[in-house]
């Protein structure tokens, strides 16, 4: 069995009266490892089903290969299954091929023992076993009991196994969305070198942004702002480089053609009438006066009927005008006196968080980083006053702090995003800081109900509320989470050039690596 391509042609998905996807279609071969990325509610999750099997499109087709595996947001076992029972599932087909392999040979079967052979070593079925253990250490598992159920593990725990299994089955065709949501630095690591080895296709939808610059060889952004889906050689970094230069040469064609057009137009609607030819002529010109009116009449006619046909054709043909980007513009946060807007010392809160000493003072940008379980959540709930702990924990008296947090919900899911924004600010504010402005929803999102939004679009309407009254301190946990990797980088740009004190926690490994300022990596 020779591993095949996985192919989608024109795939269209609409859901209610919204057109999620139109006329996408994607190649991926074998060793082609495709990032999907756009803005949120772009369809990246919707295609991946697509391509699974998991949703049927309304129009278009996908060819798969038989063997596809599709990471699923949900475990697809009972919450009853042990750890090692899902094992067992990934590596059913591994074993069974050495036990095809044995029988085959034992038989003389040789036809059947070649296509065998061939199988086994797509799935290097001899080395599965210990490639299962390899796998549950990478992904941080190798501590939990085979013999745990599913319904004893933590969500990031399943989420994990789940990716295990994917790696260990090793399918032809490996659908993954969001990989990274809950493995640390080291895990990310792992499943990166993983990713690269696999022979097969591998198509993901990630915000990742170091995850799609390790792993990728092409990416597709799916955002319409960019007139369709478009594919892009290399990682992110390669992407960047693409779409700024793509950007560019954009707007320089639109500007140089409206500039022709200001031309022809001028050409069509005054130029015939600034023509010399109607001056009084001289004496000496008489006799061959209406030779040469009618000569000139001629060129100004030609003349004019060839910009006409040019600016018809232009006019017909142009290039569209770029639309504008999504800008995120951050309004200046409250900038407090000088001195200390909170202290912590010998912070505990049980099972969760242990600090010694800890001062934010104005201006202050600190990051806050550490290992899944560390205590980054928790702390800025201290922070924010949100949860107690045992210890000394002073806030400026009248301090205004704002906390994003991961989880976002609203209690009128209801009411579109813009109603959301002006009953929770009200009317006047709203009216002097236009949720438009901050850059965050496009106009067609903000008139859309809470409920039709995607997560990463409900979560930019909840930063949107923090930052449109500005708080003294501004706590951010995850902000990167569920954001497109274009909106990471612009509001990376603006936490780290504008005025007000931020504390942020991250996993994020490209905005670590790019942070300027204070870190606490909590462990």
């Amino acid at each position: 069995m020779s591993r095949a391509p996985l192919l989608a042609h024109d795939l269209v998905r609409t859901f209610g009266q919204r057109r999620v996807l139109d006329g996408v279609s994607l190649t991926a071969a074998p060793g082609r490892r495709i990032g999907l990325i756009g803005e949120n509610g772009t369809g990246k999750s919707t295609l991946l089903r697509l391509l699974a099997g998991a949703d049927e499109p309304d129009g278009g087709t996908v060819v798969r290969p038989p063997d596809l595996g599709h990471l699923h947001q949900e475990m697809p076992y009972d919450p009853s299954a042990t750890l090692r029972a899902v094992l067992d599932d990934a590596l059913r087909e591994a074993r069974a091929c050495l036990a095809g392999l044995d029988a085959a040979l034992a038989e003389d079967r040789l036809d059947d023992y070649a296509v065998l052979l061939e199988r086994a070593q797509e799935l290097d079925a001899w080395d599965a076993d210990r490639r299962a253990e390899i796998v549950l250490a990478g992904l941080g598992l190798s501590a939990v009991p085979h013999d745990r159920t599913l319904a004893t593990l933590s969500g990031g725990q399943r989420g994990r196994l789940a990716l295990a299994a994917l790696l260990v089955r090793r399918p032809a065709a490996l659908l993954l969305d969001e990989p990274t949501n809950h493995l640390d630095d080291g895990a990310a690591a792992f499943l990166e070198a993983q990713l690269r080895a696999l022979p097969g296709v591998v198509v993901l939808a990630s915000h990742d942004r170091a995850f799609l610059d390790a792993v990728c060889t092409d990416l597709i952004d799916l955002d319409p702002s960019v007139d369709g889906p478009q594919r892009y050689g290399g990682g992110y970094s390669a992407y960047q480089s693409q779409r700024r230069a793509e950007r560019e040469r954009w707007e320089r064609r639109f500007a140089e053609e409206q500039e022709e057009l200001a031309g022809l137009r001028q050409a069509v609607a005054v130029t015939a009438h600034q023509v010399a030819h109607n001056r009084p002529k001289r004496d000496n010109e008489k006799m061959n006066y209406g030779r040469t009116v009618g000569r000139v009449e001629q060129q100004i006619s030609r003349r004019v009927r060839n910009a006409s046909r040019r600016l018809d054709t232009l006019t017909r043909d142009q290039v569209r005008k770029p639309p504008p980007p999504l800008r995120f513009h951050a309004p200046a946060l409250a900038t407090a006196t000088d001195g200390l807007l909170v202290s912590l010392r010998d912070v505990h809160v049980p099972g969760r968080l242990t600090l010694d000493r800890l001062d934010i003072p104005s201006g202050d940008r600190l990051l806050v980083t550490g290992g899944n379980g560390t205590g980054k959540s928790t702390l800025l709930a201290v922070l924010s006053g949100h949860l107690a702990a045992e210890g000394a924990v002073h806030r400026r008296p009248a301090l205004r702090v704002a906390l994003l947090t991961q989880d976002t919900t609203f209690a009128r899911p209801d009411r579109t995003a813009a109603q959301t924004y002006e009953a929770s600010l009200g009317e006047d504010l709203a009216a002097t800081v236009p949720l438009s402005s901050l850059g965050l929803l496009s106009p067609r999102d903000a008139a859309r109900p809470v409920a039709d939004l995607s997560v990463g679009q409900r979560r930019r309407l909840a930063l949107a509320l923090l930052i449109a009254d500005p708080p003294d301190l501004l706590l951010l946990d995850e902000p990167t989470n569920h954001l497109s990797p274009a909106l990471c980088d612009e509001l990376e740009e603006a936490l780290s050039t504008g005025p007000g004190t931020f504390v942020i926690a991250s996993h994020d490994r490209w905005l670590r690596s790019r942070w300027q300022y204070r870190t606490l990596n909590l462990r």
